[in-house]
């Protein structure tokens, strides 16, 4: 299976996949993001401001799930925004049609809490770029929360968010 942890930059989505692990058996963690980081060492991509928007992102994030969840079997744990419906529901068609079952969770955390969550970081430019997607998070809300299970996060450390996900995957 895939446990994909969905929600905005700063809900915990990396702090709780890190604790989450353990706690699912066979699990491995797989971040979608380094997909896009090898794209960008691609030269003359189309400049397109978030790797998302990329075609083959999408395609290799289901293509590697698929290939990883064919070598070594188990669970995956996959933390990853992404905020855009389309996107999304390309990217759950693939895995479902490589007959992957994907848990797929929203983090989600009151708007004072994650802004100083993000203000809290020390990479000043991730902080710009974190609090500059809050208005696309709340945009897509209505229909993350549609597609997915929510967790809210506001007052649970990423430990206690990892065991009521494992506990939901039973």
């Amino acid at each position: 299976m895939i446990v994909w942890l969905n929600g905005t930059f700063g809900a915990g989505k990396t702090s709780t996949a890190r604790e989450l692990v353990p706690l699912v058996p066979g699990a491995r963690c797989f971040d979608p993001e380094q997909v896009g980081v090898m794209l960008r060492t691609v030269s003359d991509l189309p400049s397109v401001g978030d790797f998302q928007h990329w075609t083959p992102w999408r395609g290799l994030v289901v293509e590697t799930a698929a290939r990883l969840f064919d070598y070594v079997g188990g669970a995956l744990v996959m933390p990853q925004t992404v905020l855009v419906e389309e996107y999304w529901r390309e990217i759950s068609a693939g895995l479902r049609e490589a007959g992957i079952p994907v848990h797929h969770f929203v983090l989600h955390t009151d708007q004072e809490t994650l802004t100083r969550r993000i203000e809290a970081a020390d990479d000043v430019s991730a902080r710009k770029w974190r609090l500059e997607h809050l208005p696309a998070y709340a945009d897509a809300f209505p229909w993350l929360s549609r597609e997915s299970q929510v967790v809210d996060t506001t007052e649970q450390p990423p430990a206690e968010v990892a065991r009521s996900i494992a506990n939901r995957l039973g």
